[in-house]
């Protein structure tokens, strides 16, 4: 995978060139070792600070073109406002901040990681880099001409560092995050006639190279397991359904995996039940769950996460042809539980229904987590700030939200309970796919939780976070990535930081 940006490390005391970035705190500091490598020109910042009406408020940035005083191209200063308790995620957004400005520049660039009052750490670092790395990104390769304006940062960074090493080493795992994050937004990027769900599964299939066991079922496997909620979200596409499972065993041999499940409609017309043409391009996004958990069994297995995981997707498309599934159609999932087809847009709730099952009864997970572009009314209720956490396990809910605000990619816990699942019951069959308007988000959820077969269990229903996510320090394309940060850190705090 190229990357849009190359970081490299070198000692904080060499010579810096080309583009310069520094920090200052809301008084305008700056550390020794900046103001000995700006060789007296830090005088510079405050006198352009004044007529910028520049005061180093956190996230604010200064910059100076061919600062007088010593040989640099362009001066950056960014400010991190009061003193605080600076955390990762405040780094990641200066790297995002600092990529965002420097927009299409190919001079080198040297940024001296250095607080007023003291360097940063290797982990402040790394996470400085990974948000350089993912404001960088850019979806343009079928693109013929590019405009300047339109290009990515072209540059050679180097961050001086105290410790090179340790920077290094530090920045590894979060490199290999940040390529999980982009493999997630490029899958979502892709058009639907590009990645359909046979291309999906040999991109998936790409995995093995890194020690993941990937199986990929086809159409006839999944006839054999019985898993008829799936396949009929599929019987109306001339592209066949597949599911793809991947094992990556980090932890101790025959150690209990965890599990993560991803819905992966290529393409959504709505079915039968069609939708509304306005917007309907942006349906080749709703297979962002899939997409997320290739991208976080990329970042794991490549950064060797010492757990054992079972990611799962299955990969449909939602197509109104003569022989796709119609509004009054009854279909019997893999658990054997039948389900009366009411509207064929809520279709992947039927997808996630048999992986689920297969999940949870092949491998026996400690628990599974699925996430799911699974419907609007997420999105009326919490907008594309947090995705929506459902959940029958008090302690991994508390953990998902904990992981949710060490990363910055959010989740808020939404009910569940026996109100709102019997609104799921049908008249001629166990159970229908949808509950009606009132509750959507809830009454999707709770038609979930009749396949976990009493596994902990988690869904996170991020239609708004995956697809509909706004622009931010470290994400300007359509298609965020959420969920990859998210669950390895989830796994990081809940299998391998030490306790």
């Amino acid at each position: 995978m190229p990357d849009a940006v190359k970081v490299g490390f070198v000692p904080l005391s060499a010579t810096p060139r080309g583009i310069v970035v520094v920090f200052c705190d809301d008084g305008l500091r700056i550390g020794q070792a900046s103001q000995k490598a700006l060789n007296g020109a830090a005088d510079l910042i405050k006198r352009a600070a004044a007529t910028a009406q520049f005061k180093g408020k956190d996230g604010a940035v200064l910059d100076l073109l061919a600062p007088h005083g010593i040989k640099i191209q362009r001066l950056m200063v960014i400010g991190t406002g009061k003193g605080k308790d600076l955390k990762d995620r405040d780094f990641l957004k200066y790297g995002g901040t600092l990529a965002g400005r420097l927009n299409s520049a190919s001079e080198p660039v040297t940024v001296l990681t250095e607080l007023p009052e003291a360097t940063m750490t290797p982990e402040q670092v790394s996470a400085l880099g990974a948000g350089l790395k993912l404001r960088a990104y850019r979806f343009d390769r079928y693109k013929t001409k590019k405009k300047d304006e339109e290009g990515g940062v072209r540059a050679d960074i180097a961050l001086a560092v105290a410790d090179p090493a340790a920077a290094k080493k530090a920045f590894a795992p979060q490199s290999h995050l940040t390529d999980g994050v982009i493999i997630a937004r490029d899958l979502v990027n892709e058009p639907p006639n590009v990645l359909y769900p046979e291309e999906f599964a040999k991109r998936a299939a790409a995995l093995r190279k890194l020690g993941v066991v990937v199986e990929i079922l086809d159409v006839p496997a999944m006839k054999k397991l019985g898993m008829g909620a799936l396949l009929g979200v599929g019987q109306g596409s001339a592209r066949p359904s597949r599911t793809v499972v991947m094992r990556y065993n980090g932890g101790k041999a025959g150690a209990q995996p965890v599990a993560f499940i991803g819905k992966g409609v290529c393409f959504d017309t709505g079915g039968i039940s069609i939708k509304p043409s306005g917007s309907m391009e942006d349906m080749k996004g709703d297979m962002g769950g899939a997409a997320c958990v290739v991208g976080l069994m990329h970042a794991l297995a490549a950064r060797k996460a010492k757990v054992n995981v079972v990611g799962a997707i299955g990969l449909v498309e939602n197509m109104p042809d003569g022989n796709a599934q119609r509004p009054g159609d009854i279909v019997t999932s893999m658990s054997g539980q039948t389900i009366e087809i009411i509207n064929t847009d809520a279709e992947g709730r039927l997808v996630l229904a048999d992986v689920l099952w297969y999940v949870a009864t092949k491998f026996k997970p400690k628990f599974m987590i699925d996430l799911a572009t699974l419907t609007g009314a997420i999105m009326v209720a919490l907008g594309t700030e947090h995705a929506g956490l459902f959940s029958n396990n008090d302690e991994l809910a508390d953990r998902l939200i904990k992981a949710g605000q060490e990363t910055g990619e959010k989740v808020w816990r939404m009910p569940l309970g026996p109100e709102y699942d019997k609104l799921v019951d049908s008249q001629f069959a166990d159970m229908k796919n949808t509950g009606g308007r009132h509750g959507g988000s809830i009454t999707a959820a709770q038609f979930l939780q009749r396949f976990v077969n009493d596994v902990p269990w988690a869904h996170l229903d991020i239609a708004g976070t995956a697809m509909g996510a706004p622009k931010s320090e470290i994400n300007q394309s359509w298609g965020s990535g959420y969920g990859v940060r998210l669950l390895d850190r989830l796994v990081w705090d809940s299998y391998e930081a030490k306790k």
